[in-house]
């Protein structure tokens, strides 16, 4: 080590230590991280927090060997009773594609059933099937508690405040 000067310690070869440039650095990048566009800090926050209640649902689900998107397709027959995917689509907030990919993977396992109206032959309509009424049954109730348990940390008015915020938010954009 060097000389002290005025009560600091400098190192040997008159440069500055490296904890010494970390700091600077760090109260240099602060004031920027402060003039982040506040819409921008919230999408970040919001689109993080989004992605860290996705990945502990994915998560419990797997051990059933279902994806979101299955997930989501069960959970909405169940509640809504059958659906075309038009209305599955718009409903999950995917495309056309992806709602028939998710739609033939169920069907596959026997979860899901497709039927074609007798009135108008081009409406085909997603029913869970027996196996699939159960799984779901079983599923759902499970991952609800569990959805509880992780959006534990906002109570009462808080979780109101988000809903309402996320809701607005949503309505905002797609005028629904």
């Amino acid at each position: 080590m060097g000389k002290k000067r005025d009560g600091k310690r400098k190192s040997g070869d008159g440069s500055r230590s490296r904890a010494a440039t970390r700091v600077e650095a760090s109260a240099v990048e602060s004031p920027r991280a402060k003039e982040r566009p506040r819409p921008l800090d919230a999408w970040l926050k919001l689109l993080r927090a989004a992605e860290s209640l996705k990945s502990s649902l994915a998560t419990r689900l797997a051990p059933h060997k279902l994806t979101l998107g299955q997930f989501a397709v069960l959970e909405a027959t169940l509640h809504c009773g059958p659906l075309c995917q038009r209305d599955l689509a718009q409903k999950l907030q995917v495309s056309g594609g992806n709602v028939t990919t998710i739609v033939d993977n169920l069907e596959r396992r026997g979860l899901v059933r497709r039927e074609r109206s007798t009135r108008d032959r081009r409406y085909i309509a997603v029913h869970l099937s027996e196996r699939g009424r159960h799984l779901i049954k079983e599923v759902f109730p499970e991952q609800a508690a569990a959805i509880r348990r992780d959006m534990s940390v906002l109570r009462g008015k808080r979780l109101d405040r988000l809903a309402r915020y996320c809701k607005e938010l949503g309505v905002s954009l797609t005028g629904e």
